[in-house]
């Protein structure tokens, strides 16, 4: 696993970056701790093959409903699971919205400092290292919790904020929408030696390079793309603000709605809320700028509605940032309620499957006209009866589905919980080999001692026999890194 131990190229400024965004704290090993009983965080060991080397710990209020959502919640260099759980306020908000919360968390293993790995692709791009380990324990949790697939958010503080941008960008199609606090832009750094300078400086990338950043990190991938939250400290001289001008360029342009706020508020704790609205007049990203605030999470303690966590080292005292993103994302409220009044349609089944189909029904909702059948997220048909079928699927594929009833006058109402219909036939081909014997097998290719999937060109790392990944074949001669999703 990767080790900021100070050899080499990692002396120096390098160094001096990375710690930059971990002073202050001296904690031991997070792993070390025991789970939390006492707050109700508990750890869980068996969520999957954990790639990444990382543990789970989660949270979930008495009584929690059937299609709740989910929050992901990852901390910074130093920190661990209980400490944010402890401060960043998201106990408060599950209890009070009812939502169960994730906490991912790295160890020295993984990293001396105990940062998740934002600038290394072995770990954060889709199907590899940490980045895989985090969606096997939103698969875990969604099935323990039967959460509401459609309803799966993530946020993280710094090296876990710049963490947070890589998953939304690698799992579009897992991640409704996230929060980047005092964090990087997606992609920003490929390598420890990049690190310092997108934390330090101005990249000088136009959105749209910075869109492709993302649009790279899943090939072929066309939406609907997560609801971004940015939070930024203006005086922050850790991750310099920049970084959230970045950032806001970089989301805009996926959602192509430009870098002219569509409006502006001022928040409490000299905070000024811009937003950037989609084609529909519904907020896609919202830039949180802190006035005078160093690098942190900002919190705000207290009993009020708008208040939440406590204070400490990188927990700052300016505004509940947890409970401004809670309602950005909607937690607040019912999923997705629509214009109109007609309930979520109850019974939602999988019927059959096919190679390339899936058939549904569902309940009828009084007053319906029609109904919305939505593929992860996506609509896909408006039928006039309580029956469809999907067509055009990848084999051995799961999809997630919803369908929302639709009013005579076209307003549409809340969507039901999700179902999950896995095509039938064979996935796509997995190979798992050294790269030098995947370039030979003609899967891979190499260029200046490293080496690159044939198709999505995804970097694999050195070109030698000590390095192995797993290939998927998503078509023919187009092949992805999928360490632990195959």
């Amino acid at each position: 696993m990767r080790s900021l131990t100070p050899r080499g190229a990692l002396a120096g400024g390098v160094l001096a970056a990375v710690l930059a965004l971990t002073a202050g704290l001296a904690t031991p090993s997070p792993l070390a701790r025991p789970a939390a009983a006492a707050d109700g965080l508990q750890r869980v060991t068996d969520f999957g093959s954990n790639p990444g080397n990382l543990a789970m710990y989660e949270y979930a209020p008495a009584g929690l409903p059937d299609n709740a959502p989910l929050v992901v919640a990852m901390h910074g260099c130093t920190q661990s699971a209980s400490d944010y759980h402890a401060h960043s306020g998201w106990q408060k908000f599950a209890d009070q919205w009812g939502f169960a919360v994730v906490y991912p968390q790295t160890s020295s293993a993984n990293n001396s400092l105990s940062c998740f790995n934002w600038f290394d692709p072995a770990e954060d791009t889709r199907g590899r290292g940490e980045a895989a380990s985090v969606v096997q324990m939103v698969e875990h949790a969604a099935a323990q919790y039967g959460t509401d697939r459609d309803r799966v958010f993530v946020t993280g503080l710094s090296a876990g904020g710049g963490m947070t941008a890589n998953l939304l960008a690698a799992y579009p199609d897992v991640f409704a929408g996230g929060a980047v606090d005092s964090g990087l832009p997606a992609q920003c750094a490929t390598s420890l030696a990049a690190a310092s300078g997108c934390q330090y400086g101005d990249q000088h990338l136009t959105p749209e390079q910075w869109g492709d950043k993302v649009r790279d990190s899943y090939p072929g991938y066309a939406g609907p793309w997560p609801r971004v939250a940015i939070w930024q400290g203006t005086a922050d001289r850790t991750v310099a603000p920049v970084n959230g001008t970045e950032l806001r360029d970089q989301w805009t342009d996926v959602w192509g709605v430009g870098q002219t706020a569509s409006g502006t508020r001022t928040l409490p704790g000299g905070t000024t809320e811009s937003t950037y609205d989609d084609s529909t007049g519904r907020p896609a990203v919202a830039l949180f700028s802190v006035s005078g605030m160093v690098h942190g999470l900002a919190v705000s303690p207290g009993p009020g509605t708008d208040q939440c966590g406590s204070t400490g080292t990188y927990y700052l005292d300016h505004i509940c940032s947890s409970y401004y993103t809670g309602k950005f994302w909607g937690l607040d409220t019912a999923p997705d309620d629509g214009d109109g009044a007609l309930p979520a349609p109850a019974g939602l089944t999988v019927t059959g499957t096919t190679d390339t189909g899936a058939s549904l029904s569902w309940s009828a909702v009084s007053g319906a006209a029609s109904y919305a059948v939505y593929r992860d997220g996506t609509e896909v048909g408006s039928p006039t009866g309580t029956s469809f079928t999907d067509t055009g699927l990848g084999a051995g594929t799961a999809y997630h589905y919803t369908v929302a009833a639709i009013d005579p006058s076209g307003a549409q109402g809340a969507r039901s919980g999700a179902v999950t219909a896995t095509t039938t036939g064979a996935a796509p081909e997995c190979y798992t080999a050294t790269n030098y014997h995947h370039v030979t097998a003609g899967r891979a290719h190499h260029s200046g001692g490293y080496t690159y999937a044939n198709g999505s060109n995804q970097n694999m790392g050195l070109y030698n026999v000590a390095v192995t990944h797993t290939l998927k074949e998503t078509s023919p001669g187009y092949f992805v890194v999928a360490d632990g999703d195959c």
